[in-house]
């Protein structure tokens, strides 16, 4: 399926295209310009599939109460969760009668009825309009024809994800074979025992690629090599719009002193450590007995926010050998990506050429660029089954 192409010359993505060996970077603009970035929000985060969070957290209040309706921001459309005995439910966040927004964005309730605040038009959880004041006695009314409009939304392992646009590929398209990696460990299951936000000066995708390569890993991670070679695993190319590789432990999991505070998580397999991102914001790093994740969500072309999450198989675990570790490590790839940023913003900076250890940046590299070009992120010509 095309979409509307990216603000960039198409000359300049043809570098992220090529293959291996022969490829180059995508061009600045694609980390610095503004009308890229607003075309991301609409084209990759609106119009492909956002992941908003955890189901259960979208469903309560911060006291654990549960909730009914959520406003949130999927890129730059405003969409509406519903919760009806459990089960979300996405609708475009506008009333079907003058546009008015029905939850401001961020904002909760635990209403059985959706309100708009305008016009007083309500409708149920299911989005079926129940009442529009006024309208009782107009002939051509039909109150069935102006339900709220139903975005697709679905859950995937614990994690809920929209499309806001309603126009991109079923999920198990866009997922392809990762579910297949991620199944073993069963985050659904797991507990989150720790977060951490942070604000990063660095386009969202130079966060991606960091996270995607660890030929820069001997110069800025010393505890990060000490228990996992950098050069060891391999990466995958197969469907689905997302990128990732594994890596081989020579301890028991990443901590700073390769001991794990925890127990396995049952099913998942030792001694390795799987990173998978799927475009376009979520990042997955499943471990022997944790799984950690990365969300993002962009600011500005040069800012990124970052929610980096921990999932755990026993409620009773401290958590805290992972965060200690993680933390230690995000600060310095937070560090090296700024750096990044500021480079890019350079007028001597001209796309450099893949290492071929950097074969998975490639991959998320060329995933975008097709994006760009309007073609389907997830249909790479290359992959394997």
């Amino acid at each position: 399926m095309s979409r509307p192409v990216a603000p960039l010359d198409a000359a300049a993505l043809a570098g992220a295209l090529n293959p291996l060996g022969t490829a180059t970077m995508l061009p600045a603009a694609a980390y610095t310009d503004p009308d890229v970035l607003r075309w991301e929000r609409r084209h990759l985060f609106a119009g492909s599939w956002l992941c908003l969070g955890r189901t259960d957290e979208l469903a309560r209040d911060g006291e654990g109460e549960p909730l009914t309706q959520r406003a949130v921001l999927a890129g730059d459309i405003g969409v509406l969760l519903t919760f009806d005995a459990g089960a979300p439910r996405a609708f475009a966040n506008t009333c079907r009668h003058r546009g008015h927004e029905l939850v401001v964005a961020d904002d909760t309730a635990t209403s059985t009825v959706v309100k708009c605040p305008y016009h007083s038009w309500v409708y149920g959880l299911d989005g079926a309009l129940r009442t529009a004041p006024g309208f009782r006695d107009v002939e051509a009314f039909r109150r069935e024809v102006q339900a709220l409009v139903p975005l697709p939304c679905q859950s995937w392992h614990g994690w809920l994800f929209v499309n806001a646009t309603a126009d991109g590929v079923p999920l198990a398209a866009h997922l392809g074979a990762v579910d297949e990696l991620v199944a073993p460990y069963a985050p659904e299951r797991l507990t989150l025992l720790a977060r951490h936000a942070y604000d990063v000066a660095a386009n969202w995708k130079v966060v991606g690629e960091n996270y995607h390569e660890c030929y820069h890993c001997p110069q800025i991670h010393p505890e990060l090599c000490a228990v996992t070679p950098p050069a060891s695993g391999e990466n995958y190319r197969r469907p689905g719009a997302w990128v990732g590789g594994s890596m081989l432990l020579r301890a028991q999991t990443m901590s700073l002193d390769g001991r794990s505070g925890g127990r396995p998580i049952p099913g998942a397999p030792p001694g390795r450590v799987e990173y998978l991102g799927l475009l376009p914001n979520l990042l997955l790093s499943l471990h022997p007995d944790y799984v950690m994740t990365h969300r993002l969500l962009p600011l500005a072309p040069g800012r990124t926010w970052i929610e980096c999450s921990w999932y755990f198989p026993d409620p009773d675990t401290d958590p805290a050998y992972a965060v200690r570790f993680w933390d230690l490590v995000n600060t310095q790839d937070w560090r090296a990506c700024e750096s990044v940023q500021r480079g890019l913003a350079s007028p001597h900076f001209r796309p450099g050429p893949f290492a071929p250890t950097e074969d998975a940046v490639h991959q998320w590299a060329g995933m975008i660029a097709r994006a760009y070009l309007g073609r389907p992120p997830h249909d790479d010509p290359t992959e394997t089954a």
